[in-house]
């Protein structure tokens, strides 16, 4: 990628940095704000102060789940810590991990835009993806996560520089800023490398790591964590968005002793080959082994899914998750908690996606009876 497209997002950023920090210089008299203007500004700082004394989550997983989750979150409390994993290979992510040397950052932009203030002009423009010439493939919001941290020299500072430009409800935290790679066995004993290669053989795996096994995490998000009111494990790919976060020993222990409940929530289907052929207990068997606890409650979908969608699901492979009665005394028998909700919402009338706002209610009724 040529060089002049990294100083065009980067351009594109410190425009917006200028903007929003630049005081007002044209020398123009202002109107007073008349009364409808100062009632808006009141339930402004009502909200605000309401958000501002909101639980205090953190949110662990990468990808689409993640981001979901977050968007119907931000509507309840601004203390939210996003952990988001690192592993991704595909895409313009790969790519620019591969030609560049930089941590993926096409799931860290998508939590920094659901977080945001106003998502929708934000979506449109930091996920419009170039559709030619050696820009084919990528969205706008890697390149300037790339131009950024071109700038700073770093990409925690990067991703800490557009979460204040962006002025999101929470933060965006990369659960780690050293090059990691999962690394994982199958039932047969193959070495498997990658998160493309783990994602392939996901449900034959037995076993899987990150290399280097030294590691550490982010100081902000091990912080993060003992203060948490609750922390909330998905939705997302159990192989490749939740469980390489959960790889990091220093993360597993936190989150181990930390006194917040631990919660899970279940994915709507299994996903192509990563989890074919298993149910919610196996996604809980393999949480529970890497972290070494079985979470507190588990959150699962109880909408029937539309037959079009999922017959259309079926064709690549993939199969509602519901819970059958065997599987809720194996659950309850471990004294995890099962918490059923509408959670099935079709997205641009193509894909299957958790209702935010429905899953964002229940994380914050378990809170509340937490706190209470």
């Amino acid at each position: 990628m040529p060089d002049g497209a990294v100083w065009a997002a980067a351009g594109f950023l410190a425009g917006c940095a200028l903007s929003v920090f630049l005081p007002n210089k044209d020398g123009i008299k202002r109107k007073a704000p008349n009364s409808a203007y100062r009632r808006r500004d009141v339930m402004g700082s009502a909200i605000e102060q309401r958000l501002l004394q909101g639980p205090r989550f953190v949110c662990v997983g990468g990808g689409t789940g993640l981001s979901t989750l977050l968007r119907g979150l931000k509507g309840f409390t601004r203390n939210i810590t996003a952990v988001v994993a690192v592993t991704d290979e595909g895409g313009s992510s790969g790519r620019l991990r591969q030609e560049w040397g930089v941590l993926p950052p096409g799931d860290v932009r998508n939590c920094l835009v659901a977080l945001a203030e106003n998502d929708n002009s934000l979506n449109r423009l930091l996920n419009f993806r170039f559709d030619r010439g050696e820009l084919n493939g990528h969205s706008l919001g890697n390149l300037i996560l790339l131009a950024a941290c071109e700038l700073v020299g770093d990409f925690s500072k990067a991703v800490e520089e557009m979460n204040r430009l962006l002025a999101i409800r929470g933060r965006v935290l990369p659960v780690t800023t050293e090059t990691v790679v999962l690394h994982g066995q199958t039932a047969e004993g193959k070495h498997v490398k990658g998160e493309l290669e783990i994602s392939d053989n996901g449900s034959n795996m037995k076993r899987i790591w990150l290399e280097p096994a030294s590691a550490k995490p982010l100081s902000d998000v091990i912080d993060s964590i003992p203060a948490a009111e609750i922390i909330v494990l998905g939705p997302g790919s159990l192989f490749t968005s939740i469980l390489p976060n959960l790889l990091l020993n220093e993360i597993t222990s936190a989150i181990r002793i930390a006194p917040a409940p631990k919660v899970y929530v279940a994915n709507l289907m299994t996903q192509t080959r990563e989890t074919e052929g298993m149910n919610i207990t196996a996604h809980l068997d393999w949480i529970a082994s890497v972290l070494g606890a079985m979470p507190d409650y588990v959150v699962v979908n109880q909408t029937p899914i539309p037959s079009d969608y999922l017959e259309r699901y079926r064709e690549k492979g993939a199969e509602p998750l519901y819970l059958s009665r065997d599987e809720e005394e194996y659950i309850e028998g471990k004294n995890c908690t099962i918490v059923y909700a509408d959670l099935v919402n079709i997205k641009d009338g193509k894909y299957l996606r958790h209702h935010s706002q429905n899953l964002a209610e229940i994380l914050m009724r378990i809170a509340r009876d937490e706190r209470d």
